[in-house]
């Protein structure tokens, strides 16, 4: 109700102070998404070779002042926006007399995000050919309602998690040199991986945590640094043809990136916590076909951890660790691969509406991971209805299935009374999330999304009750 009541007396306040401008453009973007959305514009048809900074994302916002306009003229680009994602489930959990199912309840939550973005275009500034530094620093708060009903792998409000739950945590800060007109970028710095791999400016448009801000299976090691994660990493893209790109990178894999005992604040830069590092490598085609009005990507990639990982079934000895007790057996290094592809197939009054298909899987190496692959599907449907063109109704659905030897040690662990990893209350198959929404523009730099989400088999346990929840998302674009 007081969530409810925050946004209500926000948006009156919104309409007392702002207007829409006539000419506005829907941008659903959250501060973060500026990294896939430069790898997801191909050259343009007559591209020059000359070395330039490729332009910044410039979101409509509520506060358009002649400062933000004047910092913009010299390369400063100040972008602030809140996002706050509520979810409740309407159906009951699985009730039981164990210490996991007695905690298990019907309730809602609210998570939430604020983020500021700045981007510098040192070219306008000081001369430097091609060369931007780029910053993202964001709060959080709040909890996900999915671990009420028992779910510990989609969060049902992506928002939640990794902030470190201080008012101030640094996501990334890195420098970016375009050469040869975007035909060569180089950037280093403290990065967000799948920020750059894996990654696309459309996930997002959903709310539940196996779509966005990525399919939730291309980060199962917890070595991938994903938003708002970063480590040091250098990443090099080219662009061999106007709609082609290759691009890979190194980045060290720091333990704990998602834990506060190392990454609370994002600012410990001493990297002694590296174990190893992360190799991604990724190659996209992006057509344009009818003109441009129907743009598409095609990418394929994988990548290499060098760290050591335990095995999810055997042993020291090669017999199964749930059974023998023994320590299990290491790993010097383990893989992921993807394939990802959306494509718009219908356009309608302007350039920006359209009916647009997204797919992808993700298979991950079956001896240490948790989810051995993860497929997926949505469609977006952008100002179909020529009143309301910057309208967009979603529905996106996920499929993960558990590496078989999480589900042999659970079977195991459970039929002798011992706990079983993962949070499992029962032994882990699959799982499925579906999710429909519809995102209402409001008004400039105001975008409210109602959405209902449905698990089935929570958490990839089959005694689990399936769960519905009803939410809203709520993004406000400040400047």
């Amino acid at each position: 109700m007081g969530f409810c009541l925050y946004i209500s007396c926000l948006s009156s306040l919104c309409m007392l102070v702002c207007v829409s401008p006539a000419n506005a453009q829907v941008m659903d973007r959250d501060i973060g998404s500026a990294p896939s959305l430069l790898v997801s514009k191909p050259l343009p048809r007559h591209a020059s070779h000359k070395t330039s900074v490729p332009p910044f994302s410039q979101p409509e916002a509520i506060v358009t002042t002649s400062m933000s306009r004047w910092l913009r003229k010299w390369g400063i680009n100040f972008l602030l926006d809140s996002t706050n994602e509520f979810a409740g489930a309407i159906t009951p959990p699985t009730r039981g007399s164990t210490p996991g199912f007695r905690n298990y309840r019907q309730g809602a939550s609210n998570a939430g995000q604020y983020a500021m973005q700045l981007d510098v275009d040192w070219e306008k500034l000081s001369g430097v050919r091609g060369f931007a530094t780029h910053m993202v620093m964001i709060g959080r708060y709040g909890t996900t309602a999915n671990r009420m009903f028992g779910d510990w792998l989609n969060h049902a409000s992506e928002i939640y998690g990794g902030g470190g739950n201080v008012a101030v945590h640094l996501v990334y800060v890195y420098g970016e040199e375009t050469l040869f007109g975007g035909r060569l970028v180089i950037a280093a710095g403290r990065m967000s991986e799948i920020s750059d791999f894996a990654a696309s400016p459309l996930f997002c448009n959903f709310q539940n945590g196996s779509f966005c801000g990525r399919p939730k299976g291309i980060t199962d090691t917890n070595f991938a640094a994903g938003y708002p994660a970063a480590t040091w990493g250098f990443r090099v893209r080219g662009r061999p043809a106007r709609s082609i790109y290759v691009q890979t990178g190194l980045y060290p894999i720091e333990d704990g990136i998602y834990q506060v005992y190392q990454h609370r604040t994002g600012f410990k830069f001493n990297g002694a916590n590296i174990i190893g590092y992360a190799v991604p490598v990724e190659t996209a085609w992006e057509p344009m076909f009818m003109d441009g009005a129907l743009p598409g990507h095609y990418k394929i990639g994988a990548q290499l951890f060098s760290t050591p990982q335990r095995d999810n079934y055997f042993d020291i000895n090669g017999a199964s660790y749930a059974v023998s007790g023994r320590a299990q057996k290491q790993h010097g290094a383990s893989w992921s691969t993807w394939v990802m592809l959306d494509q718009r197939l219908l356009q309608y009054h302007t350039k920006d509406t359209g009916l647009t298909a997204l797919a992808g899987a993700i298979y991950n190496d079956p001896h240490t991971s948790l989810r051995n692959y993860l497929v997926y599907a949505a469609l977006l449907n952008r100002g179909y209805f020529r009143s309301r063109p910057y309208d967009t109704m979603g529905v996106a659905f996920t499929y993960t299935k558990i590496a078989q030897g999480v589900s042999a040690s659970e079977s195991a662990l459970l039929a002798r009374g011992a706990v079983a990893p993962n949070h499992a209350t029962g032994i882990q198959r699959s799982a499925m999330v579906l999710e429909l929404n519809y995102a209402v523009h409001v008004m400039s730099g105001i975008i409210f999304t109602p959405v209902f989400e449905y698990y089935i088999h929570p958490n990839a346990q089959a005694n689990l009750r399936n769960a519905a929840l009803l939410g809203l998302r709520v993004h406000i674009q400040l400047m």
